[in-house]
């Protein structure tokens, strides 16, 4: 089995990482002694910052607000000299069936979950040299068909489409661009599912169970670090894309 090169310690950019699997994301990426940006809207990343030790920092921005992003990009630039890993993780979900889907709701989820890694991308691209990764992290409903899902599920779509061509665009850097695919994790945004949804869910993955953030943590952590591998969709989901 082939090695990972050993590597000079990471600087990592994760947003959405106040909570759940951007937290995950953060504290794994810490534990293997990189230096981790923690990105997120509420004050409270601030405390997980702190809380994951001396190796962290959290900023205060939103991922739809390019100027916060080049703001928050370059402190930590400033901070730690560069940025190596930049993960787009914050999500936005709000649910509706084409007839009844607000305007608003669709915008805000496809400003947030689209539009908002493009602007990350481009915030932390002066910054990220040869050798920088790229992972954003897609959804089952963006390659699959989901019912009231027509915001979310188009805006992950576009995420798939937007890693292919910042694969193509970014190789000639030397960066790589890989798209993750979680399944059915445990996490506040899963939260708001009913009991009667999420046990069809759990009935149609073939491992049986819900996945957990720590597990694709591990596998984000992993597809950062992989030299060879761009424009990739790496699923973690229990297999239930197999049974979709």
């Amino acid at each position: 089995m082939t090695k990972q090169p050993k590597r000079e310690t990471r600087r990592w950019v994760v947003t959405g990482a106040s909570r759940g699997l951007g937290l995950a994301i953060a504290r794994i990426a810490a534990s293997h002694g990189d230096k981790v940006a923690l990105f997120a809207r509420g004050e409270n990343v601030l405390d997980e910052a702190q809380a994951i030790g001396n190796n962290a920092m959290g900023l205060v921005t939103d991922v739809t607000d390019p100027s916060s992003l080049e703001d928050a990009c370059a402190q930590v630039a400033e901070r730690w000299g560069g940025i190596d890993v930049l993960v787009n993780n914050a999500g936005l979900h709000r649910g509706g069936l084409v007839g009844t889907l607000s305007q608003n709701d669709w915008q805000a989820v496809i400003d947030t979950n689209l539009s908002g890694p493009l602007n990350c991308v481009r915030a932390a691209l002066p910054y990220l040299g040869e050798g920088g990764a790229i992972v954003n992290i897609g959804a089952v409903v963006g390659l699959r068909g989901f019912t009231g899902d027509a915001a979310y599920g188009a805006s992950k779509a576009g995420l798939s489409g937007l890693t292919q061509v910042l694969a193509v665009e970014l190789a000639r850097r030397g960066i790589r661009v890989n798209l993750v695919i979680p399944g059915m994790v445990s996490t506040e945004m899963t939260a708001g599912i009913s009991a009667r949804a999420k046990a069809r869910l759990v009935e149609s993955i073939p491992l049986g169970r819900e996945g957990t953030a720590e597990e694709l943590a591990n596998v984000v952590w992993w597809v950062a670090g992989s030299p060879y591998m761009t424009g990739s969709t790496i699923s973690n989901d229990g297999g239930l894309l197999c049974r979709l």
